[in-house]
């Protein structure tokens, strides 16, 4: 397939931001760019949501309890008994 350039321009500070969101997803810019380009022809709009499953604080604090073991509760051999302590 014949390649060819483009040439944007883009804000600075955007473009940093940008290089390093597709480096932490495996990709290059010009992938990126790609891929948009190809979804949006394919599909006729601009068509995906491409992103890192960041964790909420609520998320991160388990995530931390489970490291830590801390916060924990179980094991459990029943449902009865998982319910019993939930409504505790």
């Amino acid at each position: 397939m014949e390649q060819t350039n483009i040439n944007i321009r883009i804000d600075a500070k955007l473009k940093k931001q940008f290089d390093t969101l597709c480096n932490e997803l495996g990709l290059t810019m010009t992938t990126a760019v790609n891929i948009f380009a190809r979804t949006m022809v394919r599909e006729q709009r601009i068509p995906f949501e491409v992103g890192l499953n960041t964790p909420n604080k609520e998320t991160l604090a388990a995530i931390k309890d489970v490291q830590t073991g801390t916060n924990l509760f179980g094991p459990f051999d029943n449902t009865e008994d998982l319910f019993k302590d939930l409504d505790a």
